[in-house]
């Protein structure tokens, strides 16, 4: 079969790795260095037309949407159209991740529990509102953020920043909820709208510091599976995944795709702090390698109304995933940075985020450059091996956390030199 994947990131560079394993011929657009090592790396415009058009000019048996940007301008409609299966939600569909305070109206709606809430379209309703809560008080931009937008502030005086900084912004809408308890975990569910599979579920860390402080990013680190209860996840498959997919085609916007559930395991349940439209990134880089059946088969399948739960497997394993950023995220980032790769090991594999190539050769060209991914028995055999190998990238100034997995207890395995 021969794939089209949409995207350059690490994501993307995942999704190609899952593809070329079950042995597809995979094109990318625009890709990424890494990419270019596993697939065919396509130049092409990237508005939503000329993909649809690319795909049909490579006779591409299916496409795969990578990033939430593409999927909000429409780029699954523009392959539908064209008679083109793509593995994605539709633009109205994809409002569940593109607009957080519809997608908010949405839970409230069809009884999906979430946070409690209210959407502002004026700064000094919100300010107002800010002053009658205690912080730790939760500030979201309701508009596509790919991933960050999001502001847990400690202070009425951070509520309020943050406030300002999104309605600089003409037509801003801001989504102010109370602050959840829990750990956060990730629940990924591939599906047609109605049939759908969960991949193992993870855990993402969110903020730039170790002991979960700093800055808000799109991810520095994930591990997989997260140790939820089988009656936890009965929980998020009866009261959040079958709710929304049913709401979803009640609203008619049928959901095909991924549907990504980012929960808080609150002391009351779990809980929905976001949906997204798409496959997590960083998660994808840590859940993906675990897969042993076929995505692309999946994707075809459930793009054209067809998905077979049972046809998904996934190893019995575990993975982690510890990104390498560059000096200065989620701020400005410096870019143009040298990089040396070690040769990964088996169940080893170092995914591009922000790379490109020069005349020097390769370097950083965005804020998360490297997502290193390593699979074994146990987490913290994963976690060893993981960080051995990201110790072994010369990535000067690169930041890392040391204690991904840490908040289960989980710590790496020593490594033999």
């Amino acid at each position: 079969m021969r794939v089209l994947v949409i995207g350059g990131g690490g994501r993307e560079h995942a999704i190609v790795h899952a593809c070329v394993r079950a042995g597809h011929e995979v094109l990318c657009t625009p890709g990424n260095p890494g990419i270019a090592h596993m697939a065919r790396v396509i130049g092409s415009a990237q508005d939503a037309a000329s993909l649809a058009q690319l795909a049909r000019a490579e006779a591409a048996d299916v496409v795969i949407v990578g990033p939430e940007a593409y999927l909000a301008a429409g780029v699954v409609d523009e392959c539908e159209a064209l008679g083109i299966p793509a593995f994605g939600p539709s633009r109205a569909a994809s409002r569940l991740e593109g607009d957080k305070a519809w997608s908010k109206a949405f839970m409230h709606r069809h009884g999906i529990p979430t946070a409690a809430h209210h959407t502002f379209s004026d700064l000094g309703a919100a300010g107002a509102h800010v002053a009658t809560l205690t912080p730790p008080i939760v500030v979201k931009d309701a508009g596509l953020k790919a991933g960050k937008g999001v502001t847990i502030a400690h202070t009425a005086e951070e509520a309020h920043a943050a406030l300002r900084d999104i309605f600089t912004q003409p037509g801003a809408q801001a989504v102010i909820e109370d602050f959840m308890t829990g750990q956060e975990v990730t629940v990924l569910a591939l599906t047609d709208g109605s049939a759908y599979a969960l991949t193992p579920p993870s855990q993402d860390h969110k903020t730039i510091h170790e002991g979960d402080t700093g800055p808000m990013t799109g991810g520095m680190g994930v591990i997989c599976p997260f140790p939820i209860s089988p009656e936890q996840l009965e929980v998020v498959r009866r009261d959040i995944i079958e709710p929304t997919l049913a709401g979803m085609r009640a609203d008619g916007h049928p959901f095909r795709g991924v549907l990504y559930a980012g929960l808080m395991l609150t002391p009351n349940g779990p809980k929905v702090v976001e949906f997204n439209a798409r496959f997590g990134d960083p998660e994808a880089e840590a859940v993906l390698p675990l897969l042993e059946s076929d995505l692309a088969g999946h994707a075809l399948d459930a793009a054209r109304g067809q998905f077979r739960p049972e046809d998904v497997h996934f190893r019995d394993a575990a993975s982690a995933t510890i990104i390498l950023a560059a000096p200065g995220y989620p701020g400005e980032p410096q870019k143009g940075i040298p990089l040396t790769l070690p040769e990964p090991g088996p169940d080893e594999v170092i995914y591009h985020a922000g790379t490109t190539t020069s005349a020097a050769g390769l370097i950083s060209s965005g804020g998360r450059v490297l997502a290193v991914t390593a699979v074994a028995d146990t987490l913290n055999g994963a976690l060893g091996r993981a960080y051995a190998l990201a110790d072994r990238v010369d990535f000067p100034g690169a930041q890392l956390r040391r204690d991904i997995g840490a908040r289960i207890g989980a710590a790496p395995d020593p490594t033999p030199v």
